[in-house]
């Protein structure tokens, strides 16, 4: 290696260690509330923001629909200026820049209505029920894409709220999806139900909530190395002192009527 060479890999190196300068940090997330809402707020979003402002930076949310974020980034659309990062991206799935450590775990499960007396611990429990889960659910939830033939219907519908409308108005049998997730769209729900006209189903029907897969980790990727280097090293620091895990209960504590003590029990 000549001089330059070994110089130019010495100054990379150095600069990857250094602390990213303190800037606003513009990220790409897909709106999924309860962990992130259209207004850059909610489980997710808390963790990003105070790991983010633990280094000194900013975070500003781009909320745009679930899968539409990876997409974004990957490709480099820009609309309102430049981005950053991008939230939620599962493990091995591939996208340009330096992916951080898993800074938070969905829960996905199983959730039927109390009254089909219907018990799942395991997707065999499912075979010829109607099912219904979040776009590219195949690609994240173990065993799934294999036992779809045994179902008797399944559909993938990105807008999670459709979910709650069809299992309250009995046209699925299941819901496979994050148990806060779908807890949200059930209180969404139920306040619609209160407005004039209402519903036609009843939405605050008793549901049974079952963590049937295990824990799935996401990821952050910035654009920027020594940004990466930054939220890494500041989430450990909120990690070690119980912070992140805080965020965790508050916000599991909120939907406990629905998840109860299933909501990532095995982590």
């Amino acid at each position: 290696m000549d001089v330059a060479a070994r110089l130019a890999l010495i100054i990379g190196l150095v600069s990857a260690a250094l602390p990213a300068a303190a800037r606003p940090v513009t990220i790409l997330a897909p709106e999924l509330p309860p962990m992130m809402t259209a207004d850059g707020t909610g489980r997710e979003a808390s963790i990003i923001t105070e790991t983010l402002a633990a280094c000194g930076h900013e975070a500003h949310f781009k909320v745009v629909p679930f899968g539409r974020h990876w997409n974004d980034y990957r490709d480099g659309v820009q609309a309102g200026g430049h981005v950053d990062a991008v939230t939620t991206v599962p493990a091995g799935m591939e996208m340009p820049g330096s992916r951080s450590v898993p800074y938070i775990f969905y829960q996905n499960g199983a959730s039927v209505l109390k009254s089909s007396g219907l018990t799942v611990r395991s997707l065999a429990d499912l075979a010829g029920k109607r099912v219904i889960t979040f776009s590219g659910a195949p690609d994240v939830l173990p065993g799934l894409r294999a036992a779809i033939p045994s179902f008797g219907d399944f559909r993938e519908r990105a807008d999670q709220m459709v979910h709650s409308n069809l299992l309250f108005a009995g046209r699925v049998d299941a819901v496979l999806a994050d148990g806060l997730i779908f807890a949200e769209y059930n209180r969404q729900l139920q306040e619609k139900a209160k407005s004039a006209g209402g519903l036609p189903f009843d939405p605050a029907q008793p549901v049974q909530f079952t963590a049937i897969f295990p824990p799935t980790s996401y990821s952050m990727v910035f654009r920027d190395e020594s940004l990466r280097a930054d939220f890494d090293r500041c989430f450990a620091e909120l990690k070690a002192k119980g912070r992140v895990d805080a965020i965790d209960r508050e916000w599991v504590a909120r939907y406990a009527a629905t998840v109860g003590d299933r909501y990532l029990s095995n982590r």
